[in-house]
């Protein structure tokens, strides 16, 4: 049969259905030539952003954090420049050689780095694949990071960062502070002048090839807003100087812990601020979370003596008493209530008022402060800073605890008269004595270096700082409880204290807080050092015994070190201070109440 005769070969289709397929044929050609004409012509903005998308990126670009420097611009903190390893993980298709080869590169073991890049994306990984970003290794040496990037793997990206740097290491740890890894400051000066330091990071547009490694800067679209430096009130010599004595005597005297500040006497800048234990803030893992205190701001303690002389200081204003008036101790034996106040060998007799100092007698400073009335003292203590904290600037520094003095009854009088009942940082008890040696006003702290001189607070009277001036004097001269303190060449002024510790809400009967605040010249104070040593075992607790060495140590080194002239020509070519105490050895002990019933405070 031939072809055209066949019944399927013979049928011809109505001549509609083949117009109407090759006008759907057009209909569909000329849609996406106006599609494609549209998007090159009218909206080319849509096809660019695609392919930027995949091949531009807008990357950081860090900014580099402000430098931290002392007085003289050594260099106590500096951000070095590193490279960080991160990953794209959906694009970081790794063979297992280059996994091999990566892994000792980052220094990670094999298996954190197949766990952030898994051969195929497990539930558990979904979300961090989404993210399209994770860290493999941060802040690598510069040439370890170069080596990775010369490895070309696929969604391997080093980045530039920067690591702090503290060359002083554990010398200024405390006050300094340091960083976390994203360089925000956590702790110390590194934390509360973050905004100063930080800046802002810039970006830059970059080109990348298909495996996401930038092959060419396309423009910078913000430039980085560098921090700025700060420079510190901290003299770093003489901080080690602080920071070393410190130590010695915590280890000589097998203590807990210390704390030294040095302040200048004119200013208030604080020359040094040095604490034991302490920690290495280049290694964040390295120390005990409690070493990372700094406990001349944050750690209180009863003060103990050295608030004597702020209470003879109050009476001396007020006319109520001169250096030369006689106060009766009976015989080192007072009673407030039905407590019992008793001096530590207390010389028979009365004494004067300059005796009162020199001999550290509880009874005679009790007596006075009889005299004076609550209010009276309150006055001078909260006017010298104590109670409230010293704004220096530090964070999470303490005011302290000292109560109002319409809730005091008799014996908290006569208690906070020698220094127990309230509590002090160290730092707050040297601020203190800036108003000894200020003609009377009390100076703002700072750890900022200070460019101009400012004003103090009023206090008491020029005349009465000066006559506390010659009486505290006497406490570093024979018959003193603070021999030890003595600095050749130069008169000393200052007061020491010991105090039990409070545990579990009552007086530990060996424990012991040893303290001396005092400053030199005393003709004209250039200095003041505070000392604290904190629970000393080793056989000597007192604060003429433990503390005041250390004092002389650092006070007689930072005078030489600033070049100051001696003013004492009977000390100039004294020799080394004898160890020994008078017979009447440290009546600043910390007195003992006792109660009809019970022993203890």
């Amino acid at each position: 049969m031939s072809p055209d005769r066949h019944p399927q070969l013979s049928l011809r289709l109505p001549v509609w259905r083949t117009r109407f397929v090759v006008v759907l044929l057009l209909a569909g050609f000329g849609g996406l030539a106006g599609r494609a004409a549209w998007l090159q012509g009218f909206d080319s903005g849509f096809l660019q952003r695609k392919g930027e998308r995949a091949a531009v990126e807008n990357r950081t670009i860090p900014a580099h954090r402000g430098t931290i420097v002392d007085r003289n611009g050594e260099v106590l903190a500096k951000s070095t420049p590193l490279l960080s390893v991160a990953a794209d993980p959906s694009r970081a298709t790794l063979s297992d050689a280059q996994r091999t080869a990566l892994a000792p590169l980052l220094g990670v073991p094999r298996a954190e780095l197949d766990r952030k890049l898994p051969f195929v994306a497990a539930p558990a990984d979904h979300e961090t694949r989404r993210s399209g970003f994770v860290w493999l290794r941060r802040q690598l040496e510069p040439e370890v990071g170069q080596q990775v990037q010369k490895l070309g793997l696929p969604g391997i990206t080093v980045e530039p960062e920067f690591r702090r740097y503290y060359p002083a290491a554990d010398v200024t740890a405390h006050l300094v502070g340091f960083t976390d890894l994203d360089d925000h400051g956590q702790e110390g000066l590194e934390l509360a002048y973050q905004d100063w330091l930080s800046g802002h990071p810039g970006s830059r547009r970059v080109v990348k090839d298909r495996k996401g490694h930038a092959i060419e800067d396309v423009a910078a679209v913000r430039a980085p807003q560098q921090g700025r430096d700060l420079a510190l009130s901290i003299d770093l010599k003489l901080q080690y100087l602080a920071w070393r004595e410190l130590r010695a005597a915590v280890t000589a005297n097998k203590a807990r812990a210390g704390g030294v500040v040095v302040l200048d006497a004119r200013t208030g800048e604080v020359l040094a601020m040095a604490n034991t234990p302490t920690f290495n803030p280049n290694n964040r893992n390295d120390g005990d979370p409690e070493h990372r205190r700094n406990r001349t701001m944050v750690d209180l303690f009863e003060p103990g003596s050295t608030i004597k002389p702020f209470t003879i200081a109050a009476a001396v204003d007020r006319g109520l008493i001169s250096p030369a008036t006689r106060i009766a101790t009976s015989g080192g034996v007072i009673t407030v209530g039905n407590r019992t106040i008793r001096d530590a060998h207390a010389p028979p007799g009365d004494l004067t008022v300059e005796e009162v100092i020199q001999r550290s007698s509880n009874v005679g400073t009790v007596r006075i402060a009889q005299r004076l009335g609550a209010h009276a003292l309150w006055q001078v203590l909260s006017g010298a800073g104590l109670g409230s904290a010293p704004r220096s600037g530090f964070p999470g520094e303490i005011g302290g605890r000292l109560r109002d003095p319409a809730r005091w009854l008799p014996i908290e009088q006569a208690t906070i008269s020698y220094g127990q009942g309230m509590a002090v940082s160290l730092m707050q008890l040297s601020r203190a004595y800036t108003v000894f040696c200020n003609d009377g006003a009390l100076l703002p702290v700072t750890l900022v270096r200070r460019d101009t001189p400012v004003a103090g607070v009023p206090v008491i009277s020029a005349s009465t700082a000066e006559a506390m001036r010659r009486m505290l004097q006497l406490v570093t001269q024979p018959g003193g409880t603070a021999t030890r303190a003595q600095v050749p060449g130069f008169s000393v002024g200052g007061k020491t204290g010991t105090a039990y510790k409070v545990v579990n809400g009552r007086y530990a009967s060996n424990r012991y807080i040893a303290s001396f605040v005092g400053f030199a010249p005393a003709t004209a104070p250039r200095l003041v050092v505070a000392v604290m040593i904190d629970e000393p075992s080793a056989g000597e607790h007192y604060g003429g015994q433990v503390a005041a060495p250390v004092f002389a140590k650092v006070m007689g080194g930072a005078l030489r070190m600033l070049g100051v002239a001696p003013d004492d020509a009977s000390l100039k070519s004294a020799g080394p201070v004898a160890p020994t105490l008078p017979p009447f050895v440290a009546p600043d002990a910390a007195p003992r109440l006792v109660s009809t019933r019970a022993e203890g405070a």
